[in-house]
């Protein structure tokens, strides 16, 4: 047995749970948690020799943090018009119906917060979706054996069927939003989008008010130039 190699797995480890204490909302106490740790940190010992990209206002003083926050409004935009194409002839009102159901049907039937949390909204918005998924009869609930106050939901078999009829139109909206990248470059855009989504759904989660969100979050974590 290499009990050298034992001992430097375990001496990695209490870095990770080192970090994780003083960074919980980073990186999760997990083996996923543990693997994104790792990986991220040979990302970060390689030398980028790339030539570092232009984005539009750089020559006058524009941060990528303002570029890379305008592109990725640009981009949700973007995709939102691709959805409403690829539901332009179904039963669906909005790019959130469908992918609320998608959500049903690859995790089963969970509570509605849960649900609303999966999709990154708001309780109010979340629940009016809900509402008219139910009106629709694309979802159904029923009362938790858990807890009676608390409603399950899970996709009908009307919900599966107005799906499936629109599921290629809504993979072939995908496929357009990424464009023109290579494989290995959806594979780079994947993980730095995986760590920015590790970064903000803890956040989020907190539910913190609007008024004080940004001075939290400011308070709490450091953004020091790289």
């Amino acid at each position: 047995m290499n009990y050298t190699l034992i001992k430097d797995f375990i001496d990695l480890l209490q870095d990770f749970e080192t970090e994780v204490n003083a960074y919980p909302d980073l990186y999760p106490g997990t083996i996923q948690g543990f693997k994104a740790w790792i990986s991220d940190k040979e990302n970060a010992g390689k030398e980028d020799h790339s030539e570092e990209p232009y984005w539009e206002g750089k020559e006058n003083g524009r941060t990528p943090e303002s570029a890379i926050s305008t592109l990725l409004v640009h981009l949700n935009r973007y995709a939102k018009t691709y959805s409403k194409s690829a539901i332009s002839d179904s039963e669906f009102s909005t790019q959130e119906d469908f992918i609320y159901l998608i959500n049903l049907k690859a995790f089963g039937e969970m509570t509605k917060m849960a649900l609303i949390k999966k999709n990154i909204q708001d309780k109010p918005v979340g629940m009016l979706i809900i509402a008219r998924l139910l009106r629709q009869g694309f979802i159904e609930q029923t009362d938790s054996d858990l807890d009676k106050r608390s409603k399950l939901i899970r996709i009908s078999e009307r919900g599966l069927m107005i799906l499936e009829k629109q599921m290629e139109k809504i993979r072939q909206a995908t496929h357009i939003v990424a464009g023109n990248l290579s494989h290995k470059e959806k594979m780079n855009l994947i993980h730095l989008l995986n760590k920015l989504d590790r970064f903000h759904y803890p956040i989020f989660s907190r539910n913190i008010d609007s008024d004080q969100l940004i001075n939290t979050v400011y308070d709490e974590y450091s953004f020091k130039e790289a």
